[in-house]
């Protein structure tokens, strides 16, 4: 790449980052105030556990909006449907509010995910929570940030000592199985928690509240930022095996507990 054109994808990309910011801490700042004043349309998904809300829908209906005006020509991907096909190689994946069931109870842990790909890979990722008034920001190569603190993953190399996190499927049949492994190894860890929110507890994981993160069956707007998020903290990010993570399968946790935790979650899977 000449320096022109890294000038040039460094300025997209400072740009993005400032877009992707806005568009989160508006978007989570409206919903916030409106699971205040109460909710008035609660509907299911897939199952009678998988929740939406009037505001993961006007969330994603603000942030698809302005991305389309800003950028018409950049392709989007957002949960609630609000997808368009774009020709500039850029990509925005959009979870408008991570954690619903979290949001209905009116609890904190959810979040405003936005992630933005090129064609190498994850380039901008921001992750806010409105309930903390907390911003997760990192660019490819840049490092991960919180409120504009640099962070970094725990360095932690003893999995007994590990508080790790997961999540569990909106099917019931697969609820049970995930939490039968966990049962089987939690006395070899610190502790487990399960938070609601896959873009949380990865970016807890990223400035250290959390040692560790694993969970399947999930949607590319569920980690498209947290990874980049996490990654560029430090984390190592993989399968439960170790190969490529992808939605279907993910793990992220400090380097020095990764292998460990892998054997662990794959012995008793």
């Amino acid at each position: 790449m000449t320096s022109s054109a890294t000038g040039s994808l460094a300025s997209t990309t400072a740009r993005l980052l400032e877009i992707c910011i806005e568009l989160a801490v508006t978007g989570g700042k409206r919903a916030f105030e409106g699971r205040r004043i109460g909710l008035k349309d609660v509907q299911t998904k897939t199952t009678s556990t998988d929740m939406v809300t009037e505001f993961d829908k006007a969330t994603e209906k603000y942030i698809v909006g302005e991305i389309r005006a800003r950028r018409p020509n950049d392709s989007i991907i957002g949960e609630e449907g609000g997808s368009h096909t774009g020709d500039s190689g850029f990509t925005w994946c959009i979870d408008p509010i991570d954690g619903t069931t979290n949001f209905l109870y009116a609890l904190p842990s959810w979040s405003v995910s936005i992630g933005v790909s090129d064609e190498n890979g994850p380039l901008v990722g921001v992750v806010y929570i409105p309930a903390l008034d907390e911003t997760f920001t990192a660019t490819r190569g840049g490092g991960a940030f919180l409120n504009g603190t640099k962070i970094h993953c725990n360095q932690i190399t003893d999995i007994s000592k590990a508080l790790v996190c997961t999540g569990f499927s909106y099917s019931p049949e697969q609820r049970t199985l995930q939490s039968k492994r966990v049962s089987t190894f939690i006395h070899q860890v610190r502790d487990i928690r399960r938070l609601g929110a896959a873009s949380i507890d990865i970016c807890f994981v990223a400035c250290g509240r959390v040692d560790a993160y694993f969970e399947e069956n999930l949607h590319s707007w569920d980690i498209a930022a947290g990874e980049l998020i996490a990654i560029e903290a430090g984390a190592r990010s993989g399968s439960f095996s170790g190969g490529l993570s992808s939605p279907a399968e993910i793990m992220i946790a400090s380097p020095g507990i990764f292998d460990a935790l892998s054997e662990l979650v794959c012995e008793h899977s």
